[in-house]
This record gives C-alpha cells, structure tokens and sequence, in this order.
C-alpha cells in the first residue's frame, strides 16, 4: 500500500440523516474518522474523530459513507479518513495520529494498530498504548517474513498479531484488542440529571458501611458498601489486617508489562 495523494474537491450534495440501525461494516469497506468533520470551530461536526465508518461509495476526494455507531448517512474528504484492514492495519495514519487514536476513550493498556512507516516507505510499525506508547518498527526479509524480534520470524502479519495477542515475548505487554474495537459515539445531547433523595451520613450505621451482604432497606447502594468494604481491607483498617494491607500495597506496585533486559537491543520500540 503505497502513500496516496489527498485532496479536497467541490464539496457535494449533503444526503439527509438515516436514523435507520447502524450497519456493520465488512472487512473491506471500514474507514476510520482522523479529525472531527466538520472542525468544531466551522460547526457542529458529523463525524467525530475515531469513528467507523462504512463506505458506500467513493470518487477521488470525497467518500459516502455511513456511521457504523450512529448509522448516519453523508460524505466526508478522503483527507479525514484513513482505510483500515483486519480491523488493525490502519492505512496512511502518520505517528502522532497514531497515538491520538489509541489515547481516545475506550482503548486500553495493549490496545494496538499496524500503520506505514513515516519515513520508511513499504515499512510497517506496530504502535501499542501503554505509558508511554510504543511504536515497534517491523521488518520484512528477503523472503518476504516479517519480524520486530530477529529471534522469531513471522509469515506474514496476521501471524505476528496472534502470537503477541498470546504472548508479550519481550513487547511492552500483549496485545489485547485492535485501536478502537469496542469504541462507542455517545448520544448527541446532554446526560440526563438523576435526582437520589438526601440523607445525612451522621446517621448511616458504621455496619452499613462495611457490610457486603445485599441489604436492600440500606440507604448506601450495595456498590458504595462493597468498594468501602473493599477499601478498608485494603488499607489493613480492620483489627490484624494492617501487615496484609501493606503487602497488598506492595505486590499491586509491581508492573506486570516489565520488559526482559536480555531482549531490550532486540527491539526498535521507538520507529516513526
């Protein structure tokens, strides 16, 4: 896939908004949304930026498409939208945009996406959310196998993706799920204000606090007394806890994404 020329044309007519149910798109017509269109500061935007879109039509500069979250209808510049391939390779998608996706809500630690080298054509990188972000140059052999690691060599990239989606084998983590698998557009509109009756938190019972059982007269939701309940046991609060607690405290500080040393020279996780 080589680098395509963008452009930005005669703008054409708008189509109407189809609240009809969201489509699913198929493996070869997902784009991905770069940028809010239109910007903020123009209007009230279409299509907010990581939002999937399936393409139903496309000419040179502009693509119909149709909102896989919100089933909205309209057109959008190829300059605000990138192709994305078995859900993870993400065509014409530059570093810093890389990493703007994967920082959008809904990504998680390991989340993850393949995109072209900036600065090396026909190269790929994976770039993985983590803190910081890693970005992992992959290279390709003679024979057309790819690796990160020399010591393990892969027959194409979906193999490479299955075994670090198993095993972090000197990667910063394992991979967990493709950039913006499970991203979700809220509703248009402000959050509805829930009103709970008012009590004085004098009068709520210690017991009420810690208690854990499903006590449905208790003023304190079940999920307030668990997460108290939680918390003092934690914090070795209760009589003979407080050693159990700091050990906890201990054993949760130690990172479970530690890189081997023996495999730090192995691996360029800093590739544009």
């Amino acid at each position: 896939m080589g680098n395509v020329m963008r452009g930005v044309g005669i703008r054409p007519e708008v189509d109407v908004k189809d609240p009809g149910n969201p489509q699913k798109g198929s493996e070869d017509n997902l784009m991905v949304v770069l940028a809010d269109y239109p910007s903020p500061d123009i209007g009230k935007p279409i299509f907010k930026m990581g939002e999937k879109l399936s393409i139903i039509s496309r000419d040179a500069y502009w693509c119909k498409v149709s909102s896989i979250q919100t089933g909205k209808k309209n057109y959008i510049p190829e300059s605000h939208v990138a192709k994305v391939y078995h859900g993870w390779l993400f065509e014409g998608v530059t570093r810093q945009k890389a990493e703007e996706l994967l920082l959008l809500p809904g990504n998680e630690v390991g989340s993850f996406l393949v995109r072209e080298s900036s600065v090396e054509r026909g190269m790929y990188v994976l770039s993985v959310r983590h803190s910081p972000i890693k970005h992992y140059r992959i290279f390709r052999l003679d024979n057309s196998w790819y690796y990160i690691s020399p010591r393990l060599t892969f027959q194409c990239l979906e193999q490479m993706i299955d075994y670090y989606s198993d095993f972090a084998d000197g990667l910063c983590c394992v991979l967990t799920a493709p950039c913006l698998s499970d991203r979700t557009i809220p509703p248009a509109g402000e959050a509805p204000v829930v009103m709970r009756s008012h009590f004085d938190w004098n009068k709520i019972n210690r017991m009420q606090l810690t208690a854990t059982g499903g006590r449905d007269d208790s003023m304190v939701s079940y999920g307030i007394r668990n997460s108290m309940a939680d918390y003092l046991s934690f914090s070795g609060y209760h009589q003979g806890t407080r050693g159990t607690g700091a050990e906890n405290r201990k054993k949760k500080s130690k990172s479970v994404y530690a890189l081997p040393e023996n495999d730090l020279d192995n691996f360029d996780c800093d590739a544009q």
